[in-house]
């Protein structure tokens, strides 16, 4: 497992809210930490250690990352997002709302989509996947940042079908 791989898998974790994730595999195990610090940023821990070998304490591995706000979710903000359709991750993978870095985006809050429409891309194991719409309407929220790792089934866009 290389640097990229680890950051990335420190990032979705980070995001993901988990407080811990090990992952063991022949020859590495790794633990990745994630705790709250007094100033309300929260800081996560790797440790990889290859097998056969004594454990040694976790380190700090980047600066302290800003914390996912809590979801507040009240019943109206559930009835609101009921009447919109949820755009999915089909695959797992890594999202990216623009066709490349100096392009604008496939899809912003507000744009009409029509079935077919690309509304980004994700990669997966080196190929790039167009996510077309498969309903028209408008983008209400976008749930997803760009170049973030995303899971299967995971909602992407709310889409307005009216």
């Amino acid at each position: 497992m290389d640097i990229k791989e680890i950051q990335s898998l420190i990032k979705f974790v980070a995001k993901s809210g988990a407080s811990e994730v090990k992952l063991e595999m022949k020859d590495v195990k790794i633990t990745i930490r994630t705790g709250s610090v007094s100033s309300g940023n929260e800081t996560t821990y790797v440790q990889q250690i290859p097998m056969g070998q004594v454990q040694m304490p976790a380190m700090p591995t980047e600066t302290p990352v800003a914390v996912p706000e809590a979801a507040t979710t009240t019943d109206t903000a559930a009835d609101d997002d009921a009447k919109y359709i949820t755009v999915k991750s089909p695959i797992i993978g890594t999202l990216y709302r623009k066709p490349s870095p100096d392009k604008p985006s496939f899809v912003e809050v507000g744009s009409e989509i029509s079935k077919g429409d690309v509304l980004c891309v994700i990669e997966a194991m080196k190929l790039f996947n167009d996510i077309e719409s498969e309903v028209s309407g408008k983008i209400v929220k976008i749930l997803v940042d760009d170049s973030s790792p995303v899971e299967f089934d995971q909602p992407l866009f709310l889409v307005d079908p009216s």
